[in-house]
């Protein structure tokens, strides 16, 4: 191309981009080699480099021409296999330590802990009671961005875990070392319950805009537990364990009801009473039910069986104190079945039911043995507490 006076040079683009991005000379790729250096026989171990010089892997990798020109005093010991083997052996504890991971600074399950969880539990025989005291956690898991949690525990007792027998403790915000010290307390639990169940104990971080997020758990066979004696743990919290969906879904627990039962042998009547409630599933949008409670004593042909509670409102938990009557003859008694269901009142729509249970001759476990019980102790109140499930006695509705 030619260039007239007094013009000024002009670059095409080609040779402008290639001006601006030329990468200069090219610099040697690392082998992985020069990481795990094979030592000369004989090499002496190397003096530490001063700082701004190049670090124990260039130190490390020494070529023969630096071990040629060792000094002459050095060279009687080239031989020696112990001299070697302390170089390279010190070499490579050098270059070691620079490059060992801080596994610390690893935030993954393998190599954290979730925490561990102090607690005590107590079986009140007499009472039918199952006391939870949740003391303190210690170094749980961090779950919110600014490094902390803001913990709960909630209990549920397995199988039939469901909302009516979950119990939770407050929350602590900004902690990973809350201290709770609360008790919480499971009504309505029979001998039958301390063989076959096992509490489930669970530490949750609270969330306001999101789901409340998982931290860890740990199980408690019930059967563990002495009656009338407190039992502490300090236990290591684990991954949340799968629940057996097999179990039978028709079964599924909707609270507790204490009933007692007297023959009275001067007026010929079964006396039923109908004493309290607790852990009543919640039926209403508020978190709550409205409950009452229903008896009948079937097979009834006249349907006038029929007995029916007052309503309590806005509680799981309700007192009825309620006694009903049958005319009956105590004979009689072994081909009746006593149904008891409990129900969540609304206005102006069906009744929600919330669970039932039957006691009578064809009944199992506890309801026939406290059927049982009633009909050997003639005027004598025999209170006991019954699980309530989903399953509705008989074909009745409300």
């Amino acid at each position: 191309m030619t260039q007239r006076k007094g013009e000024k040079p002009t670059i095409s683009i080609q040779e402008h981009m290639a001006i601006d991005v030329c990468p200069g000379p090219i610099q040697p790729i690392k082998q992985i080699s020069d990481y795990f250096p094979r030592y000369p026989r004989g090499l002496p171990p190397v003096a530490p480099q001063p700082a701004g010089h190049a670090g124990p892997l260039r130190s490390a990798l020494s070529t023969p021409a630096a071990a040629a020109a060792t000094s002459e005093s050095d060279r009687p010991n080239e031989d020696s296999p112990e001299r070697a083997c302390a170089g390279a052996s010190a070499s490579l504890q050098a270059v070691r330590r620079d490059e060992e991971p801080d596994v610390e600074g690893y935030d993954s399950d393998d190599s954290t802990t979730l925490g561990t969880l102090e607690f005590s539990l107590q079986y009140d025989q007499e009472n039918n009671a199952l006391h939870c005291t949740i003391n303190k956690a210690k170094g749980l898991k961090p779950m919110d961005h600014n490094g902390l949690s803001d913990p709960y525990v909630k209990l549920h007792l397995l199988p039939g875990a469901s909302k009516a027998n979950k119990l939770r403790t407050k929350t602590l915000h900004n902690t990973l070392n809350p201290f709770w010290n609360e008790t919480l307390t499971y009504y309505g639990i029979t001998d039958e319950d301390m063989v076959r169940k096992t509490l489930r104990i669970s530490v949750c971080d609270e969330d306001k805009f999101r789901h409340n997020e998982f931290i860890g758990e740990t199980r408690i066979p019930l059967k563990k537990l002495k009656p009338n004696q407190v039992k502490n743990f300090n236990n290591c919290l684990e991954k949340q364990l799968p629940v057996n969906k097999t179990e039978d879904k028709s079964l599924e627990e909707r609270g507790r009801i204490m009933i007692s039962l007297k023959y009275n042998t001067q007026k010929s009547c079964l006396v039923v009473g109908i004493i309290r409630c607790a852990h009543l599933a919640a039926m209403d949008a508020n978190g709550f039910s409205d409950p009452y409670v229903k008896t009948y004593l079937k097979p009834d042909e006249n349907k006038k069986s029929k007995h029916k509670t007052a309503v309590k409102k806005k509680t799981l938990n309700p007192e009825f104190n309620e006694e009903f009557c049958y005319d009956i003859k105590y004979a009689d008694l072994t081909k009746k079945t006593l149904e008891v269901t409990v129900w969540d009142y609304d206005i102006g729509k069906s009744n929600d039911f919330i669970g039932g249970v039957s006691l009578g001759i064809n009944a199992n476990g506890e309801r026939l043995k406290h059927w049982f019980d009633c009909l050997k102790n003639k005027d004598k109140k025999i209170e006991r507490w019954h699980t309530l499930t989903n399953e509705l006695p008989g074909s009745m509705n409300d």
